[in-house]
């Protein structure tokens, strides 16, 4: 990640220099809000706003409402079916967590606090074109590398 990268509060945007590719893994450190709705973590090609029409690797929607961590993709403008299943739920209000992103072959594998939370099959051909990554939502970022 470079140092001109943007870290607010609650939001991040960095550039993934020469885009993701197998082995990379992403990590996003912070703490919870006490009273959190939700956050995202998106990885693109492009780091604009979420109207644009730039390709979406992966998006992960925390939701704390509903303790669900939804995973999708958005290829040509066109969003892809979600993906919702968790075996649990990490996060908790005003707690810290570190989430890792690895990029493999076939998937993401996400983990929280060091424990697998969920995989997400790629649906992206070109893994090196997303080279934006994006962390948003009710969380104090503490890192992102």
């Amino acid at each position: 990640m470079e140092e001109k990268d943007q870290k607010e509060n609650g939001e991040y945007t960095g550039e993934i220099k020469g885009g993701l590719r197998p082995s990379m893994k992403l990590v996003v450190m912070g703490i919870i809000n006490k009273k959190p709705k939700s956050m995202e973590v998106i990885l693109s090609s492009r780091p604009l706003e979420e109207d644009s029409e730039g390709d979406v690797g992966l998006q992960l929607k925390v939701s704390f409402r509903e303790k669900a961590v939804q995973r999708n993709a958005r290829l040509a403008g066109k969003w892809g079916s979600a993906e919702n299943t968790l075996s649990f739920f990490p996060f908790a209000a005003g707690e810290p967590f570190k989430m890792e992103i690895v990029c493999e072959h076939q998937q993401f594998r996400i983990l929280v606090d060091g424990q697998p939370l969920c995989g997400f099959t790629h649906r992206l051909s070109q893994l090196a074109s997303l080279t934006a990554l994006r962390v948003f939502g009710d969380l104090q970022l503490t890192k992102v590398a």
